[in-house]
């Protein structure tokens, strides 16, 4: 997929998505995630997705350890 192919909404769409995966699979892998929502979405989506995964993951880690979250604009 090129980055011109790709469309602000599609990518909110896959965060929304990765989230409410990861509340319903809290063990989850990123290989389970793609199996499970990958089909939503581009078939070169799935970087996309291990990426927003991860995302969640760091935030929610460093919530539950008390590291500060700075977030980049």
């Amino acid at each position: 997929m090129r980055f011109s192919e790709d469309r602000p909404e599609a990518l909110a769409r896959a965060r929304t998505a990765a989230r409410e995966w990861r509340e319903r699979n809290p063990q989850g892998t990123a290989e389970q995630l793609i199996a499970d929502i990958g089909g939503q979405f581009h078939p070169d989506y799935g970087t996309v997705l291990r990426g927003i995964l991860f995302a969640i993951d760091s935030h929610g880690a460093k919530i539950t350890t008390g590291i500060p979250i700075v977030e980049f604009r």
